[in-house]
């Protein structure tokens, strides 16, 4: 069982395969995790940034997102702690 946060790292994966784990961990993530911690990098460009949240900024389980740590990442909150 798992709880808080799920990380998932996109490094080396197109859009495509990104947007497979994401959904993948949205799937996996039971009550009791929160947010989703998105790794998608920043110097290789900004495309799966970019797709991470337009397709998830809008997606009906995620509540809103927020910018991670680094430019690296993206946190997609679930639900409230």
């Amino acid at each position: 069982m798992q709880s808080g946060t799920i990380r998932v790292d996109l490094h080396g994966m197109n859009c495509v395969q990104a947007q497979a784990a994401v959904d993948a961990a949205l799937r996996r993530a039971g009550g009791s995790v929160y947010r989703l911690e998105v790794i998608h990098g920043y110097h290789g460009g900004t495309r799966l940034r970019d797709m991470i949240r337009r397709v998830y900024g809008r997606h009906p389980g995620v509540k809103r997102l927020e910018t991670g740590l680094n430019q690296g990442s993206t946190e997609l909150v679930l639900r409230e702690y």
